[in-house]
């Protein structure tokens, strides 16, 4: 999972959990309405002007991984495109003080924009406040640092419809075992609002939609580094289940080596976010059925955008959403572009031959 256990860590204790209000809709981390992030445009004016302020823009990152690679990509050309030329990026490794380090180091070329994402929202205003302070324009993927206002101290927060990913995994999973079948729902047992949202639109997709499919095991997962233990204890109390749901993609794979170990191709995983390795077991056919994406790529090119009209007086909504994709077998190729605008890799095309 791109938000890996770094950040869920130093979340944990800073975010209550924003469940999805009762009609399915995704709430921000402050609670902040979605709005979707194809509905964020600039004139032609507004275009020209950007161009012509010669402005510069630094990309400070939490990590490197193949989700904030395709985040990158997608700022790194609505930048160019905008004539905003990008003069640092950098890398903190989930290290909260090697991000402050970082700020600090990129503000010595004076960037006109900083995006990044927060590897600990509830000490972040230290690591940013260099940059507000001297007026730079701040775009963030996901949260935004506790005691900040939108607006004010930051331009937005671009991230995923929480909602609608859960829903897509409900959906996935009741194709894949034909609306009918016992489910089991390994769940992230952290208050997490990314996670909790996408978990709790799985659940209430299935529980709601579709009667003759049951979750009959539940098991949360505080830990990532137990989730080979929890699948273990739910496939051997629950060897029946026609289909498992499991939090994201990486926790997924041990659930993928438990089954394995017990000889099951039966029972199909439904998991949130592209992992090649699960993505591979999905082309050859394996217990993986569909891995539910988002747009990644359209979140680097938003944020950008957003930040970038900033500069020229436009006022950017709170919380942009980017649509998601269920990536399936028949459908990985076409996804894997379109979530990271890169093609699938090598290995997952020879499998699909």
């Amino acid at each position: 999972m791109r938000k890996t256990l770094g950040i869920m860590t130093a979340l944990a204790s800073l975010f209550a959990v924003h469940a999805f209000a009762a009609e399915g809709v995704t709430t921000g981390p402050n609670g902040e309405k979605p709005v979707p992030a194809s509905t964020l445009t600039l004139t032609a004016a507004e275009e020209q002007q950007i161009k012509d302020g010669k402005f510069t823009a630094a990309l400070v990152w939490h990590e490197m991984s193949e989700y904030t690679n395709a985040v990158n990509s997608g700022a790194r050309d609505e930048f160019k495109r905008l004539c905003i030329e990008v003069v640092a990026q950098t890398d903190a490794g989930f290290d909260a003080s090697r991000q402050k380090s970082d700020v600090e180091t990129v503000m010595a070329k004076k960037p006109s924009i900083i995006l990044s994402l927060p590897v600990d929202p509830a000490t972040a205003a230290s690591v940013y406040d260099p940059a507000r302070q001297a007026g730079v324009k701040l775009g963030f993927v996901d949260n935004s640092p506790a005691g900040y206002k939108q607006g004010q101290d930051y331009v937005t927060i671009v991230s995923d419809d929480l909602f609608q990913m859960g829903n897509k995994a409900g959906i996935a999973m009741a194709e894949a075992l034909g609306k009918k079948g016992k489910v089991g729902y390994i769940f992230h047992d952290a208050d997490f609002y990314v996670t909790n949202q996408r978990d709790g639109a799985f659940k209430k997709t299935i529980e709601q939609d579709y009667p003759d499919m049951k979750i009959t095991a539940e098991a949360g997962m505080a830990d990532p580094a137990r989730s080979e233990d929890i699948a273990q204890a739910m496939i051997t109390q629950h060897p029946d289940l026609d289909g498992i749901y499991v939090t994201w993609a990486e926790p997924a794979l041990s659930v993928l080596s438990a089954l394995r170990a017990a000889g099951n191709s039966h029972t199909k995983i439904v998991t949130l976010d592209l992992n090649e390795p699960a993505a591979l077991d999905m082309a050859k056919g394996g217990n993986i059925a569909a891995l539910v994406a988002d747009e990644a790529y359209s979140i680097g090119v938003t944020l950008a955008r957003a930040s970038a009209g900033s500069l020229v007086g436009l006022k950017a909504e709170p919380f942009y959403a980017v649509d998601s994709i269920a990536v399936t077998k028949d459908t990985v190729k076409e996804g894997w572009k379109k979530s990271l605008n890169k093609d699938v890799p090598e290995p997952i095309t020879e499998a699909l031959k």
